[in-house]
């Protein structure tokens, strides 16, 4: 008698395996776990030197969402590009295609335990920096909240989209610089969009991330308006919805040999 299986527990079994394998793997814990939760307050002498209160800021309102983006920059994309790449090359995705699983639960499946990992890193980083860095309670904290979730969805898209073009799990280190170094600098990651002149921040406001550090940022401050807020979810929206094409069209279940 055969057993039935639903998607719920094929991607349960699929994300417990994720996850012995993350436990397993040092290099992409140092990757997804350390890098994050270090990189935010070695920035803090250097947003000190920034004028941030003339833009109605604080540095602890730099560093809490820079903190959110450096976790989902190095520890879901960075991380998880890296693992698609991994499991294409070893033939692991082409195998799970054999199965019951269907592309989008094997997709998903690999990414439960990263994103879980980047959630949890968040909200670690968030309460360590409203509590070190003197930061109130977030005045719209369902805004934060949307930032955030829209932020783990788009950075798993955007990581399967990176492993489709990277040959190796060692180029993916080269392969994930672009949108890592655009991130941090452009959108408002390290540098807030309210220091940048005006033309060069609604530029860069278009940015995948931007919206997400807008969200969070401003849903903690309580700066953003009913019709920002819609333009940055919007935006976020638009992105995924993009990059998920992107991952139908592009992505590469065969090794790149």
């Amino acid at each position: 008698m055969s057993t039935v299986t639903t998607p719920a527990s094929r991607l349960g079994a699929l994300a417990r395996a994720e996850f012995t394998l993350l436990g397993r793997s040092k290099a992409t814990l140092v990757a997804a776990v350390l890098v994050p939760l270090a990189l935010p307050f070695s920035l803090r002498s250097v947003v000190a030197d920034m004028d941030v209160e003339e833009a109605g800021l604080s540095v602890g309102l730099v560093l809490l969402p820079a903190a959110v983006g450096f976790a989902l920059l190095f520890g879901v994309y960075g991380a998880l590009a890296g693992i698609y790449t991994s499991r294409r090359e070893e033939l692991v995705l082409k195998r799970l295609r054999t199965g019951e699983l269907r592309d989008v639960e094997i997709l998903c499946g690999t990414a439960l335990p990263i994103a879980a990992t980047g959630l949890t890193q968040s909200l670690v980083l968030m309460a360590a920096s409203a509590a070190l860095l003197d930061v109130p309670a977030p005045h719209a904290p369902h805004l934060v909240a949307l930032g955030l979730m829209l932020g783990l969805v788009l950075c798993a898209a955007l990581a399967a989209v990176t492993a489709a073009v990277t040959r190796t799990v060692e180029s993916a280190q080269v392969t994930t610089l672009p949108f890592v170094m655009i991130s941090m600098v452009l959108s408002g990651v390290a540098v807030p969009l309210e220091l940048l002149p005006d033309r060069v921040a609604s530029v860069c406001e278009l940015l995948p991330l931007s919206p997400v550090i807008t969200l969070v940022r401003g849903g903690w401050a309580g700066t953003l308006s009913a019709y920002e807020a819609l333009g940055a979810i919007g935006t976020a929206v638009a992105w995924t919805v993009l990059a998920v094409f992107a991952v139908q069209r592009w992505f590469r279940w065969e090794p790149r040999r």
